[in-house]
């Protein structure tokens, strides 16, 4: 029998949480999810300037361990479950200036914000999904994860890379327990802190933000797209990996980069 699917309210009645859910890519996720009919909760260190989609926020520093313990119970205790979780809150703080600048605080900030704050949220909702045999969790990596960048974002490239290892495997143990797990890896993507940084680049350089742009695409080898991505296509992607119409896709790293990565 042919499937078919409700493309206008196709997570209706699904309650997600997206971390970092309240600018850029995370924003858009939420944005996208909302409109396919889910029940969407944000959280981020600081509130978001305009909710008008009337996202339930939930305050919390995740890269603290005791935060994931407070939004995992407040979920919980609202909803009694959590259908969809988009991991998708990261970064990078450190300096430039290479390994030698590096210290042990730098490399365990990023672990904390980019490994572990998945893990432990996972660890929280994944009993229910289990016992409900239902769930999708959505880890949002970096292409850094295979394509590190040694000068400043060593520690993030490679706590992505072990998020996606630790993604693959979980997938592994519950994805016969009924509960999907995949990974998305975005390549550079043009949110507002990076139209910011063209600003500032082009300011410093005495050059064009189209310029800037491109001076960004050549150090990271080209994008043969010939742009970065809009928060908006990460979001379609990982809007598709959490619908119905992607039942059979668990354990599988989707990456979008505009063909960033030279070999797969």
């Amino acid at each position: 029998m042919e499937a078919k699917f409700d493309y206008q309210n196709e997570l209706s009645g699904k309650v997600a949480l997206i971390t970092g859910g309240t600018k850029g890519a995370g924003k858009a996720i939420a944005e996208r999810l909302k409109n396919a009919g889910a029940q969407v909760i944000v959280t981020a260190r600081n509130a978001p300037d305009n909710n008008e989609h009337g996202f339930i926020f939930i305050p919390s520093d995740l890269s603290k361990p005791q935060s994931s313990q407070k939004v995992s119970e407040e979920i919980l205790d609202k909803f009694g479950r959590l259908d969809i979780l988009i991991n998708n809150m990261g970064g990078s703080e450190t300096p430039g200036g290479g390994f030698a600048i590096l210290n042990d605080n730098h490399w365990e900030e990023s672990i904390q914000t980019n490994l572990l704050a998945p893990v432990r949220l996972d660890r929280a909702f994944l009993p229910q999904m289990i016992a409900n045999k239902s769930g999708v969790i959505i880890h949002i990596a970096s292409i850094q994860g295979s394509l590190p960048l040694y000068d400043s974002t060593l520690p993030y490239a490679a706590a992505k890379a072990a998020l996606i290892n630790y993604s693959k495997g979980l997938s592994k143990e519950v994805s016969p327990k009924g509960v999907r797990v995949l990974t998305v890896s975005p390549g550079w993507i043009m949110t507002e802190s990076a139209k910011r940084m063209m600003e500032r680049i082009a300011s410093s350089s005495g050059s064009t933000i189209e310029e800037a742009t491109e001076s960004v695409m050549s150090a990271l080898g080209g994008i043969p797209y010939g742009r970065p991505a809009q928060p908006e296509e990460v979001a379609e992607l990982v809007g598709f990996l959490v619908s119905p119409r992607a039942n059979y896709l668990t354990g599988t790293e989707y990456v979008i980069d505009g063909g960033t990565i030279p070999t797969t």
